[in-house]
């Protein structure tokens, strides 16, 4: 028998403080928060993912190409979490992508939409369907 895969149920990052961390990601991605406890904290990601964060006091800043994604619904969400991670946090945009960053703790994340092409294979789900999207290959 092979393994089947279903997808991603979670990432896992650390934060150096974890009360900022829930503040920083419900305040740039608007994220629901699932559950927390003594030092973590879990957020729902799309309708079958989480992302999980764990406090880990003085952390040394990652500065590695390790990085995940998060997907929001168009260009305008997009310009709209880099708004607020320039102007609002002063982070700065990693050159060379529509919106990459390092949050407050060194992890990084990049940030794409609905519209992209190279996600495609997102047509088959539930949550891509409910909000209309079309490709620029001509696929709806």
């Amino acid at each position: 028998m092979s393994v089947q895969v279903y997808g991603c149920n979670h990432v896992a990052i650390e934060v150096g403080d974890i009360e900022q961390a829930v503040a920083f990601y419900r305040d740039v991605f608007g994220l629901e928060k699932l559950d927390e406890g003594e030092g973590d904290a879990f957020f729902k990601l799309g309708e079958h993912q989480f992302l999980a964060m764990f406090e880990r006091k003085d952390m040394p800043r990652d500065a590695s190409a390790r990085h995940f994604g998060i997907l929001v619904r168009d260009e305008a969400q997009i310009a709209e979490v880099r708004g607020k991670l320039t102007t609002k946090y002063g982070i700065e945009l990693i050159e060379g992508f529509r919106c990459d960053f390092r949050d407050p703790w060194g992890n990084r994340i990049q940030v794409v939409d609905l519209h992209d092409e190279s996600l495609i294979w997102l047509l088959p789900y539930r949550e891509v369907k409910t909000a209309g999207v079309t490709f620029g290959s001509g696929c709806s």
